[in-house]
């Protein structure tokens, strides 16, 4: 090979070289996807915790009546990204909105950047077309922003949003099937923590039969309380009252120590069951295709 070419494809492959390191080295600084925990995730502390609590139980009933999660994030910055191709990759890792309809959006606020975005989900982009999400921007959430309303912007953005979806033909939530209802792994975390303690008080006052009756029922409705379904709250009683006769198992017939069931006592825990903290789970769903506005204040 003559050297004329060989100059040649070491330079093409050098050019190569920079050109993928370029990318790792961008890929790299960009700012890491935030884990999922509520429906409203402030890092910057800009809400105080009426304001974002107020947001939180607005946005979980609106799932739970449609079944459309919509989640807020606020954070500092979005560099080296902007905001648009931030929204995207977090939308696209979080997944929210629900598997089988795809109903998912995010709203996300840069606050040091002054910039804020409504990403849609491809299901959701006939309700919230790109020009009806600019105007809820431009209209409703920056001029809140620039006289530092933050809370309000937000506020008005989800009222806009709720009213634009609500016009949307889309599948209503079954009964009791929204992401912060009671799942089986709240169910078991309430088997190992909660049933113990309770029967072993009751196992020592009342006696071990009537224990398990009670602490059974008193899973049992509960369950139904927070989860909405009375088969659910059954079934957990049951397992409640069979997990508890299994603890208590050779023990005395009656009260008093040679009575008194104990079990493990686990402390921590992924959320609450299904409240407004880490017990928030994506609905696994919501292809995100870009759709959606940007705007500056």
């Amino acid at each position: 090979m003559s050297g004329p070419r060989v100059g040649g494809l070491l330079t093409w492959l050098l050019a190569c070289l920079l050109a993928v390191l370029a990318g790792t080295v961008a890929a790299q600084g960009v700012q890491p996807v935030p884990a999922l925990s509520a429906r409203v995730i402030d890092q910057t502390a800009t809400l105080d915790a009426a304001a974002r609590q107020a947001l939180e139980t607005r946005l979980a009933a609106f799932e739970a009546e449609r079944g459309t999660q919509i989640v807020i994030l606020i954070v500092a910055t979005t560099a080296p990204e902007d905001i648009a191709a931030y929204a995207h990759r977090v939308a696209d890792t979080w997944k929210i909105g629900r598997a089988e309809v795809g109903d998912g959006l995010l709203l996300v606020v840069a606050k040091e950047d002054r910039t804020v975005r409504i990403e849609v989900a491809r299901t959701l982009e006939g309700a919230v077309p790109d020009l009806a999400a600019y105007r809820i921007i431009d209209r409703l959430v920056t001029p809140a922003f620039r006289q530092g309303d933050f809370a309000g912007g937000l506020d008005a953005a989800v009222g806009a949003l709720d009213a634009l979806i609500r016009g949307e033909d889309l599948p209503l939530p079954a009964a009791g099937t929204s992401s912060a209802d009671m799942s089986w792994e709240d169910i078991l975390l309430l088997l190992f923590v909660a049933v113990p303690t309770l029967g072993g008080f009751l196992a020592s006052a009342i006696g071990r039969k009537p224990a398990l009756l009670v602490t059974g029922g008193a899973s049992g409705v509960l369950i139904w309380l927070v989860a909405g379904s009375v088969l659910l709250g059954i079934i957990g009683g049951v397992l409640a009252a069979l997990f508890l006769a299994a603890l208590g198992g050779g023990g005395g017939g009656g009260g008093g120590p040679g009575g008194r069931l104990s079990g493990p006592v686990i402390t921590g825990r992924r959320g609450g069951f299904g409240g407004s903290g880490g017990g928030f789970r994506s609905g696994g769903g919501g292809s995100f295709g870009g759709g959606g506005a940007s705007g500056r204040w």
